[in-house]
């Protein structure tokens, strides 16, 4: 529950054992390797080299792999349902993953994939040739003369082209004593023309032409009538189309086996990272220099990964003072779910805090008030197990809400919601046991909703500014603790109490003393809150941060919307109720018709709820309670590991 502590190693191997060093380590995904440009000991030994060669052939096999995994994919006969989205990796054992792996018979299934791509591709574009000519000569099937003939003759011209609708007939009157105009065929809108005329009126001809938007045709390397070439193409078309279906029906059988090419490209998709990350680490003529960062309680697994080498050796190195340390959060089980929200929002920094466990508890019940309905509550907890069977990967999501369900079953119960009032409208037998849970209606009594969710914003505020003040205790950061926080936590809690006193909730002498009390954090801020710079810089300053208290009451009202957003769903489940008891009354269908409005209606207020629970819960963490404490930026931890695009290894 906490910012992992990391070391700093170097790792010093024979050229001769660093694949094989590095295959251990990724297996393990323990260490997190530098490349030379951020290794400390490139900065201080210049004369180390670095290869910086690209592993061209398995990045172009792995790049040949995930074109042929494309192709079959589309050539599949399976069906995907939207649950496969849930798992779409390929499960798999080790041992067969690892016989895969290598065989020999994979890559033969590869290269005929390719061969079979090629030919579909080769066979389309025959296909596509055949349609565009059997287009453009739709219109000239009735032309009589060889297209090989439609050239010039040593005395005359000829036109051969598309004349439209609109200008055909302007253009016979005026070529009618100038040229000869045959018409071969139309479709409605284009005019299939040959024009002949003598050489010395081509000119005028042309021109003609150009103004009756004439659209010449070219029939290069045909010979023969249009008609002869419209039965060749036919023909030829028709065996493309046979052999482009056995092609498919080849693919399809090919796609049999497309798990295997899944296999093997995220298994030379793995040897490229690995590859990658060897070619950019410094070297010497005998040996790699692997400097990284792993988890200290990690250590000790490393070391052992590297002690089975005769030639290779690991040893702990102090980091440069200005060198940015990778960060890893680790939490308990129960709070490792809510690792979401912190990695959404970004790492914090190394020297920091980790905010996991602090959100955890208030993100939980602030979900909870959104949705504050038992009913949807349940529903969410039925999905969370049901998507916790079918999702592969990380389940940290998920996770989360069913504990987010859990608390929206909680703070539903004690407010009354069952669907809305669906107690009430279809079942009031069990009135007596909705009353025994409920603490209180909402509806009737809101000021309680109302204080609940100031009272929980204020809290968490408070909370940010305590975590921060003790923080920066264990750092011996003393004036910022005091200055920074201490005295806001003081002057809050002062203010809140004198308030209060005004109102008749706390005895009036109380509230005069912490009045007067809430004056010394007050002069402490406008005099010591900004600490650098001249003397007027830091009275102005402190007078702002003095002025910033205001925002603190912005800070919690903003909690506000956890009222708003319960309030709101609720409502709308009361309305579904109220439309569907209405459609009860329909003869015949009624009960039919209420079913599937209380089904459909209910199903949407909890999509609706549970986007709009988690946005604005998300918001009230990010916006209010992370800017009292944490400052993000930090760089994340990211070992060399094995990761799995097409498939999923079971171990063994």
């Amino acid at each position: 529950m906490a910012i992992a502590k990391m070391t700093k190693v170097l790792i010093v191997s024979h050229r001769s054992e660093a694949a094989e060093l590095l295959e251990q380590i990724q297996q393990s995904s323990v260490l997190e390797v530098l490349d030379a440009a951020r290794t400390a000991v490139s900065k201080q030994w210049p004369e180390l080299i670095v290869e910086a060669k690209k592993p061209k052939d398995i990045e172009e096999l792995a790049g040949r792999l995930e074109k042929s995994v494309k192709f079959l994919e589309a050539h599949t006969k399976e069906k995907k349902s939207l649950l496969d989205a849930l798992a779409p990796r390929t499960v798999i054992e080790e041992k067969q993953y690892s016989q895969i792996v290598s065989s020999e018979e994979v890559i033969r299934l590869l290269e005929q994939s390719e061969e079979t791509a090629n030919e579909i591709q080769k066979l389309e574009t025959e296909k596509d040739n055949c349609l565009n000519i059997l287009q453009m000569l739709k219109l000239w099937k009735n032309l009589k003369t060889p297209l090989e003939e439609l050239t010039d003759s040593d005395r005359t011209r000829c036109f051969v082209g598309l004349v439209p609708d609109k200008t055909i007939e302007n253009l016979k009157q005026q070529l009618s004593k100038t040229a000869a105009l045959q018409i071969v065929g139309n479709d409605k809108s284009l005019y299939a023309s040959v024009v002949v005329c003598l050489k010395e009126n081509a000119a005028d001809i042309q021109k003609l032409l150009r103004s009756a938007e004439f659209a010449p045709v070219t029939f290069e390397r045909m010979t023969g009538t249009a008609e002869q070439i419209i039965q060749q193409q036919t023909a030829k078309l028709g065996e493309t189309k046979t052999e482009l279906s056995r092609e498919r029906k080849k693919a399809e059988n090919l796609a049999g086996e497309l798990f295997k090419l899944k296999i093997l490209f995220d298994h030379y998709q793995n040897l490229l990272t690995r590859e990658q990350t060897r070619a950019l680490a410094p070297i010497t003529t005998s040996t790699i220099l692997l400097e990284g960062w792993v988890k200290e309680k990690d250590y000790p697994a490393l070391e052992s990964i590297v002690s089975s080498f005769s030639a290779s050796t690991v040893s702990r190195i102090k980091p440069r003072d200005d060198e940015e340390i990778p960060v890893e959060i680790e939490n308990k089980a129960i709070v490792r779910p809510f690792e979401v929200i912190t990695r959404l929002y970004g790492m914090p920094q190394h020297l920091n805090v980790d905010p996991t466990i602090f959100l955890a508890p208030f993100f939980a019940v602030f979900f909870g008030m959104c949705l504050a309905d038992a009913g949807y509550g349940l529903m969410m907890i039925v999905l969370a197990i049901f998507f916790l069977k079918k999702i592969q990967g990380d389940k940290k999501l998920m996770l989360m809400l069913a504990i987010c369900a859990v608390a929206t079953v909680i703070v539903g119960a004690l407010t009354g919601g069952w669907f809305g009032d669906s107690i009430e409208k279809f079942f009031p037998a069990l009135l007596p046991v909705r009353k025994k849970l409920m603490w209180f209606d909402p509806f009737k009594d809101p000021m309680k909703f109302f204080i609940l969710a100031i009272g929980l914003g204020y809290f968490q505020i408070l909370t940010g500014l305590f975590i921060a003040f003790v923080h920066n205790l264990k750092q011996k950061q003393f004036i910022a603790a005091v200055c920074d926080q201490l005295t806001w936590l003081v002057m809050l809690n002062s203010l809140v109490i004198f308030g209060a006193s005004k109102a008749g909730v706390v005895p009036v002498q109380i509230g005069t003393i912490c009045g007067y009390t809430a004056l010394i954090p007050a002069v402490t801020i406008f005099i010591f809150s900004h600490r650098e710079g001249g003397v007027g810089a830091r009275l102005g300053m402190g007078f702002y941060n003095l002025f910033s208290s205001i925002f603190y009451l912005g800070d919690v009202l903003s909690y506000l919307r956890l009222m708003a957003l319960g309030m709101v769903g609720a409502g709308l489940a009361m309305a579904i109720n109220v439309i569907a008891k209405i459609a009860r009354e329909i003869p015949a269908v009624g009960l039919i018709v209420m079913i599937l409005i209380l089904v459909g209606g209910h199903i949407f207020n909890l999509l609706l709820a549970i986007l709009s629970a988690f946005v604005h819960t998300l918001r009230l963490q990010y916006v209010e309670f992370f800017p009292k404490f944490l400052i993000g930026g930090g760089r994340e931890f990211k070992p060399l590991s094995k990761e799995y695009k097409y498939t999923y290894v079971k171990k063994t």
